[in-house]
């Protein structure tokens, strides 16, 4: 989650180097600019946030090396990394609702961006099958 308070142009440079780190030692499997969003909080003074995503394969060394620079990053309000299964599909950005009279219900708070991180897996097990119940 980018802060708002820049240009485009400066927020762009900055998604611009995180997609040059993983490049340079991993692979960018997706890439995805969800635009400005209402946080479901404030951070820093922000009720808003350009959300960016990025789904790669790295080493770990890529991982601690994005984890310290986004920690530093002048212009980062909020980051994830995580690891995810690498057959997992890819998040698709959620449609943004318009509130209704200007209230806000439980639960119709946006979902943070985060980096999701691949690592390459031996092929999953297939499911159990779960027998038929007996009919009555």
């Amino acid at each position: 989650m980018l802060d708002p308070g820049p240009d485009e142009a400066g927020r762009d440079a900055l998604a611009q180097d995180v997609r040059g780190r993983i490049e340079a030692a991993g692979t960018l499997k997706h890439e995805n600019n969800w635009g400005l969003r209402k946080m479901a909080y404030e951070i820093a003074q922000r009720n808003e946030a350009d959300y960016r995503w990025f789904r790669f394969e790295g080493p770990v060394e890529l991982l601690d090396d994005l984890n310290h620079n986004l920690k530093i990053a002048d212009g980062v309000l909020r980051f994830r990394i995580f690891k995810v299964d690498p057959d997992a599909p890819v998040m698709v950005p959620p449609a943004v609702a318009a509130p209704a009279h200007g209230s806000r219900e439980r639960g119709s708070q946006q979902p943070r961006v985060a980096v999701a991180a691949e690592e390459p897996s031996e092929e999953a097990p297939e499911p159990a099958e779960v027998p038929d119940a007996p009919a009555e």
